[in-house]
């Protein structure tokens, strides 16, 4: 365990926490909503410090981004918890967890049957993290797979780390952080790949038992303080598909930058979500168009076979400037971020 960063001390012990917009009062020996942030004793201790639960090494598209070091690798880091409750979550068996586990113990036997879940992973400090990257000449790490909000402190100090070896850094995140995780990130964070999962508050609220309105302001956030950011959007058949949430989505967007880089991606049954049919290509591609039709420079399909919609094209003459199948990339006219047909500049983050 580690003294958490993001939290404030309250009367009779409790405490609260600071690290998402959920702002978890929380008594003595009990944890937050993502179960890995337990008052000890009248201070916020982070459960998972030094313990991920999966790290590997992946091609930077899977995260997905798109506009950072293509074709490059990315070390990817996750522990366990996550400060919200998606019924269609494809990581669920680390990122829910720690809910299932708050049903049963409380108190010091919930830190103690945490710490020993067989899934728990492996025991690697920042350090080791760090190391293991700047060894194998691996330019980038990730906070992946589960929340990265919640194991904040263990991501923080990995990226402070990671900024002495010239390391790129990245969160895939559900935008839920507060103002002072946001503010904490300056500086520290390149990149960060957003999920908005819809533009209704009742989905948010129904189906992934949080807020709508915090995610919409970090976009707005990240954006304004230069972190590069990338969007995506799982669509889901019957839920967040119709095209006027598609074009809702995508003028929110353009709002804040028309050219971040916006993700439509394909939903396939999982966790609590089984009974709903797989996203159709033609869903995608109807979203995809819609999208352009609102004025985002670079929209692209994923979960599925179109190498069409896959490919970077230059905003101003469409040159083909990088062609992707799944995760073989190949860059073909781009040139220190800048299209080598017309000399446009193209947003991103390239070396």
């Amino acid at each position: 365990m580690k003294t958490c960063l993001l939290y404030e001390t309250l009367p009779n012990d409790s405490v609260r926490c600071t690290a998402c917009a959920h702002h978890c009062v929380i008594g003595l020996e009990q944890t937050g909503l993502c179960g890995v942030r337990q008052n000890a004793g009248g201070k916020l201790q982070l459960l998972v410090y030094g313990h991920a639960s999966a790290v590997a090494v992946d091609p930077i598209e899977k995260k997905p981004l798109f506009h950072v070091l293509p074709g490059s690798e990315i070390l990817s880091i996750g522990t366990l918890g996550c400060n919200f409750g998606c019924a269609f979550c494809q990581n669920w068996d680390i990122s829910q967890t720690t809910k299932d586990l708050r049903r049963q113990y409380q108190g010091g036997t919930y830190a103690a049957k945490l710490e020993k879940l067989e899934r728990f992973g492996k025991t690697i400090s920042p350090e080791q993290l760090v190391d293991y990257a700047v060894t194998r000449k691996i330019p980038a790490l990730a906070f992946t797979y589960n929340e990265p909000t919640v194991f904040f402190e263990y991501a923080y100090d990995t990226m402070m780390l990671a900024k002495h070896h010239n390391l790129k850094t990245v969160f895939v995140s559900n935008g839920y952080q507060s103002d002072a995780a946001v503010e904490k990130l300056r500086g520290v964070l390149d990149a960060i790949n957003i999920d908005l999962k819809s533009m209704s508050p009742e989905f948010y609220r129904k189906t992934c038992k949080a807020k709508l309105q915090p995610v919409l302001d970090n976009i707005r956030r990240f954006d304004a303080l230069g972190i590069w950011v990338e969007i995506t959007t799982l669509l889901i058949p019957g839920q967040n598909n119709s095209d006027a949430e598609v074009q809702t989505a995508a003028e929110f967007i353009a709002s804040v930058d028309p050219k971040i880089p916006w993700h439509l991606t394909a939903f396939h049954p999982d966790y609590l979500m089984h009974d709903t049919q797989a996203t159709p290509l033609q869903t995608l591609q109807r979203s995809y168009q819609i999208a352009k039709d609102v004025g985002l420079a670079y929209v692209y399909v994923g979960n599925v076979s179109d190498p069409k919609l896959e490919n970077s094209y230059c905003e101003n003459c469409d040159a083909l400037l990088i062609q992707r199948h799944g995760y073989d990339v190949n860059v073909e006219r781009l040139s220190n971020g800048t299209c080598a047909a017309c000399g446009q500049k193209i947003p991103g983050l390239w070396q």
